[in-house]
């Protein structure tokens, strides 16, 4: 299988966070989130220490804020959730701006969002700072899984193919006149997504049949 081509989240540099080696910067990672999620949600100032130390990287690795920030949308239906809990937890309730809040819930929001924050952007530093063949060494230098490597290889090389696929059925939407202003919409979006998944699911059997005509028999050759 062949090296795997780099991904739209690395952010190519020369800082010495760069030039780590992946496998310190995957053990680091791990290391720093099971701290985190360690850490209890009433350590209110140990929380501001970990966005110093992630601000300080971010820093030193030259990737720009902006750059990481536009792709933590991916936390948005943890953000939509953390909203909601105040008001559907029970127990003890508070007045904030007037509106009556649970405090359980107030401080499970603020210990998902506090969380969930730094783990995204701890991991979207990893992957800037990183291209994913070196991700993908070092997870082997850490003895994990042959085959699991090998899938992760194959989802990074194929996910920008999915997605243009995707694309190409938006814009064929589109050109019919098709605009999903409204709920009615909806059948149409899902039936799209059951075509993508058929058609993924379909390109991978023909990849892995031409993988078995060319010898593979489930491992990588070096």
């Amino acid at each position: 299988m062949g090296s795997p081509h780099g991904h739209k989240l690395h952010f190519h540099g020369h800082s010495w966070l760069h030039r780590l080696p992946a496998h310190v910067k995957l053990v680091a990672l791990v290391v720093f989130m099971l701290t985190v999620v360690a850490t209890p949600r009433g350590w209110f100032p140990v929380f501001g220490i970990y966005l110093l130390v992630l601000a300080a990287l971010v820093a030193v690795s030259h990737v720009p804020p902006t750059y990481l920030a536009k792709r933590m949308v991916v936390e948005v239906p943890f953000v939509v959730f953390a909203l909601v809990l105040p008001f559907v937890a029970t127990g003890p309730r508070t007045d904030v701006l007037g509106i009556s809040l649970s405090e359980h819930g107030l401080l499970g929001a603020w210990g998902l969002l506090v969380k969930g924050t730094l783990g995204v952007l701890a991991s979207l530093l990893l992957a800037a700072t990183t291209e994913p063949r070196a991700l993908l060494a070092g997870l082997e230098r850490l003895h994990v899984p042959s085959l699991l490597v090998q899938i992760m290889g194959f989802m990074i090389r194929y996910l920008d193919v999915v997605t243009d696929e995707l694309w190409r059925m938006h814009i064929a939407r589109q050109s019919r006149g098709f605009s999903a202003r409204d709920p009615r919409q909806w059948p149409v979006l899902a039936k799209s997504v059951g075509v993508l998944f058929i058609r993924s699911y379909e390109r991978g059997e023909r990849v892995h049949l031409a993988m078995l005509s060319r010898g593979y028999d489930g491992g990588v050759s070096r």
